[in-house]
This record gives structure tokens, sequence and C-alpha cells, in this order.
């Protein structure tokens, strides 16, 4: 088997950071992706746009030119997909990675397809891969999705959304736009603070006016082939329904963090152990990258603040 300098795990912004790194600073490397190019965002909604600008996605300082200050998904595919063409970067793409294994100080890393071996690997697998599910009875149904896709689905049909995030809310205001009966379910007080600024006016009015009903410090009890139950500070509601998005959030694939044998914090933020100077992990030689570094805590590692991680990992593989 070829040995690599460096196996990368994960071709997302950041894997690929990591793979032009490498290759700018003449390691050998082979970047792994279980589905397609920036797999997490082939799967984000068709109409999703950014919270950040655009240049604030750029990578090794390639610029990213996109129609509106914030661009949007289609955009994002074109950039980060053009990078890995127009760079010649070496991608497995569809090659899903099932088992790390270090022997001395060599790892073997095995797919789906084949076998590799690396000295070093950076693990840039992101988190959108593992929904947070909600638990309630009837969750496993087929019109329970933990994923938003097109809002033309769900046209004419009365749709009940569980969470107040960004994805939440992109989807209400969407889906009732395109004629959906839209209901919100909502744990907390309020819309979340941290939607973003210029959609939560939108939600908030759309709440007030009743184009979009919400129910606060509520949560959905169980679901049924054409109801839901929802308990509510008032008291259990019964709502008729035909689709529910339980769009509650993500986590990484702790069970896969585990096996590498990578420490958790022992809270609940179940935070991965590096050293933020190199991100090395507990492992000599297995480097952390991207939104992983924040265990549950996702919303805090973004394209925009993890893009220094390549240079940070490639520079102290090159000191050892």
């Amino acid at each position: 088997m070829e040995l690599f300098d460096v196996v990368i795990i994960g071709g997302g912004p950041i894997g690929i950071a990591c793979g032009l790194e490498a290759k700018k600073q003449g390691l050998s490397y082979l970047i792994l992706e279980k589905g397609p190019i920036a797999n997490s965002l082939f799967n984000y909604p068709v109409n999703m746009q950014f919270f950040s600008s655009s240049e604030k996605l750029e990578i090794d300082g390639i610029p990213f030119i996109s129609n509106e200050a914030k661009p949007r998904r289609n955009e994002a595919l074109e950039y980060y997909r053009r990078i890995v063409t127009s760079n010649e970067l070496k991608i497995n793409l569809f090659e899903r990675v099932e088992k790390v294994e270090k022997q001395d100080d060599k790892f073997t890393v095995k797919t789906s397809k084949s076998s590799y071996v690396g000295s070093n690997i950076i693990l840039a697998t992101g988190f959108y891969d593992l929904p947070n599910k909600i638990n309630v009875p009837g969750e496993d149904s087929p019109k329970v999705s933990h994923y938003y896709n097109d809002p033309h689905f769900y046209a004419s049909q009365k749709l009940a959304i569980v969470g107040a995030s960004n994805s939440a809310i992109d989807a209400a205001l969407e889906c009732y736009r395109k004629g959906s009966e839209v209901t919100l379910i909502i744990r907390g007080p309020e819309v979340g603070q941290r939607v973003k600024y210029w959609v939560r006016p939108d939600i908030i009015n759309r709440i007030k006016e009743g184009s979009i009903k919400a129910y606060y410090n509520s949560t959905i009890k169980e679901i049924r082939e054409t109801e839901i139950d929802i308990k509510t500070s008032e008291g259990k509601v019964t709502l008729e329904n035909d689709f529910v998005l339980a769009l509650t959030g993500y986590m990484p694939n702790f069970d896969f963090l585990k096996k590498l044998g990578i420490e958790l914090s022992k809270d609940n933020k179940l935070l991965p152990t590096y050293n933020p100077d190199t991100m090395e992990s507990n492992i000599k030689g297995l480097y952390l990258a991207g939104v992983i570094c924040g265990g549950m805590e996702t919303h805090k590692w973004f394209i925009e603040n993890s893009r220094i991680h390549a240079p940070l990992i490639i520079k102290a593989i090159l000191e050892q």
C-alpha cells in the first residue's frame, strides 16, 4: 500500500483547505470523502444563504465571487468544486472511512473500497451526519425528516417544524411562502437569538400577524399518521398534520472519535482533546480540523474561523 504523509478524512471546505496546504508544502496526501465534493454543503437546503460573507469562506486566498455579499449554497458548491478540480487535488469521492488503526507510528485507514497508510491523519468530518433526535413516538415515521431540502415538497401541506435555529426558521419562512400551513414548535420562550439578523424580524412579524403559528415553551410529544400532540405551558394540544421537520441540530460522530481513541470532555459538551497551537489530538499524528473541534457546541466553529486549522496542522507535521 502507498504511504502518504497525510490522509485527510472529510472533503468539505476545511478538508479541501488541508489538501491544498499539504500539496503546497510538498507533502503526499489523500482526501477521503464519503459523498460528493463538500458533501455536507451539498445536503444543505437548496436555497440556503450563508451567514458569512463570501470573502470569509475563501480558502488559501482564492477569491470567492458571489452575486450577493452573502453567498448561497449553489455558489459555494461551485467555488469549492472549482478549487478541487483546478488544483487537481487528490480526492477519492464516495468512499466511506470505516476504520482507522494505528500501529507503531503509522495509521492504516480502511474504507468501503480500499485501505491506505498514512504517517498522519487529519479528521475534518464536520457534524452534519447525525441529527439530534427528539425521541418521541412516531419519530421514525416516513412523514418525519431531520433534513430540509426544498419548500416545494411541502406546498399545500400542514407542516410542523421543531426548532428555533437558522435551519428551522429558514424552512418555516420558505415553506410558508410556498403555500404550506406552518406551525413552529419551540422549546424556549422565543425565536433563537443566533438566527440571522436579517431573517429574525421576518419570522417574528409572520408569527405576530398569524401567518405562521408558533408554540413557545413547547415540545412535540407524539407523532401519528395524521396528527401530532404538543405539550405546551397550557396543556396538551393536538394538531392535524401531514409532515414534521425536526430541525433540532446535528452532532459529530462521537462513536467514531471514541473508537479512534480521542478523549472527550466528561461534561455534556463532549469536547475532543487537542492542542490549539497544532490541532493535534491526544493521539500523536492525529489532528482535528473544522467544526468537529467543538463537540456538541457546533455553533462555535464555522468555515470562516477554522480555515486557519489547515496551515497550523501542516506546519506542525513539517516540524515533526
